[in-house]
């Protein structure tokens, strides 16, 4: 019989792997690199997400990096975009494209412009044409719609996102600065294969499921890797029974280590990438009135858990929690608000 992981412990496992527990001073692409990147589709937003992990980080560190090519911004897992190295982009996208190639055939808007083009000759111009020069998807749609003027020149370009490894470029997502969303193709190549992909998960996210897996990335199927990979894995339960798979090596911190508040940007991983995600997300959590149905919250941890959200808006950083916190948690949530604005440029922390 497995031994049963609770709810604590899988939070705590899990913020240790993620840097959430305590800050670490390794560097920004090797922080990347250990996440397997981080969803990166808002141009800003993701920097907090390194100011919260990482000792001493500067928003310029990651950018500087980001405009030397040395960071990419691709779409990736679950169809998103994500902030990767060169090498981890080449290696992934290949692995996700089943996922791409399903919303092509699904996509509500898509689908129906695009049946009837043949996807292989449309990668061939798209690949062209974005050799020449970086395009927006404006641009690359007209100039698209000149060998394919049967289909929607916004459906053309979209077909060109999810057949061909387009990277944002700069300064789109530079600190401090944007640009329009332009694409060049990635040059990159290195093979990564499905069962090295599922034990980097396990190294950023376990312990975790099949279907935990199956919800970070999109794919489908991964049973099959796990039961390759099961005789080099250690296995536990959840509470409610479920397997969980696990490095041997990985850290598993008690229940009762000690962990400091977080601020979690609006796409931050560690809250998208389980399918059972109580091991952060509260019932409080979902029990909260959302502006629109797939708003993505910014959700500050306490105890590891989300425990409130915040907001910033002219400079001040506004937190608003779920319930009252105690005069502790609340002198510990404003220290560490003051850590992320001393990064991020704000001037005023508030609590509403």
């Amino acid at each position: 019989m497995s031994a049963v992981l609770s709810r604590r412990e899988l939070n705590r496992a899990t913020l240790a792997r993620q840097m959430l527990l305590e800050r670490t001073d390794i560097s920004v692409p090797d922080a990347v690199s250990h996440l397997v990147g981080m969803q990166a589709q808002t141009p800003h937003t993701w920097y907090l997400g390194l100011t919260s992990r990482l000792s001493g980080f500067e928003p310029s560190q990651a950018s500087e990096l980001l405009e030397n090519g040395d960071l990419v911004r691709v779409v990736l897992m679950r169809g998103t975009i994500h902030l990767v190295s060169p090498a981890d982009a080449a290696g992934l996208r290949p692995l996700v494209q089943p996922v791409l190639d399903r919303d092509l055939q699904n996509n509500t808007m898509h689908s129906k412009p695009l049946a009837g083009v043949d996807f292989a000759e449309l990668a061939d111009v798209g690949r062209r044409l974005l050799s020449e020069r970086a395009m927006t998807a404006k641009q690359l749609g007209a100039e698209l719609a000149t060998h394919f003027p049967s289909s929607s020149p916004a459906s053309l370009a979209y077909g060109v996102r999810n057949l061909l490894p387009l990277v944002q470029v700069p300064p789109r997502g530079l600190w401090g600065r944007s640009g329009p969303i332009a694409h060049s193709v990635l040059s990159a190549s290195g093979p990564l294969s499905l069962d090295e992909m599922v034990l980097r998960y396990l190294a950023a996210f376990g312990p975790a499921s099949v279907m935990d897996a199956q919800k970070w990335c999109g794919l489908t199927r991964l049973g099959e890797v796990f039961s390759r990979l099961r005789p080099d894995l250690v296995v536990f339960e959840d509470a409610s029974g479920r397997e969980l798979f696990d490095l041997p090596d990985a850290p598993r911190p008690s229940e009762d280590v000690p962990a400091p508040p977080r601020f979690l940007y609006d796409f931050d991983n560690v809250a998208l990438s389980h399918a059972d995600r109580s091991r952060v997300l509260t019932e409080e959590y979902y029990a909260q009135v959302r502006p629109r149905k797939n708003f993505a919250p910014q959700v500050v941890l306490v105890d590891g858990f989300s425990a409130a959200e915040w907001d910033l808006e002219d400079g001040v950083l506004s937190v608003r929690a779920y319930g009252k916190l105690s005069r502790v948690d609340r002198a510990a949530v404003k220290e560490e608000a003051e850590v992320v604005m001393a990064a991020q440029g704000m001037r005023k922390v508030v609590f509403v």
